[in-house]
C-alpha cells in the first residue's frame, strides 16, 4: 500500500515538473528565477507543493529552510 502512496506522489510530482519545464520553453527561459511572473506563478505554486507532498508522502509536517 505504502508503494501505491509513493507511486501516486512521484506520478503527481512528474506531472508538475513537465507543466513546468512545458512553460518554461514557452517563456524561453531555462530557470523561473529568470521570470518576472516567479512569484505569483500557480504552475511554480503547484510545483513546490508536488515536491513537498512528495517528500513527505503525504503525511503532512512543516519543511522549514
Amino acid at each position: 500500500m505504502q508503494s501505491d502512496v509513493s507511486d501516486i506522489f512521484e506520478q503527481t510530482l512528474q506531472e508538475k515538473k513537465s507543466e513546468l519545464q512545458a512553460c518554461q520553453n514557452t517563456q524561453n527561459i531555462l530557470t523561473c528565477s529568470d521570470c518576472d511572473k516567479m512569484f505569483e506563478c500557480e504552475i511554480r505554486k503547484a510545483y513546490v507543493k508536488a515536491v513537498y507532498e512528495s517528500m513527505s508522502k503525504g503525511q503532512g509536517g512543516g519543511f522549514e529552510f
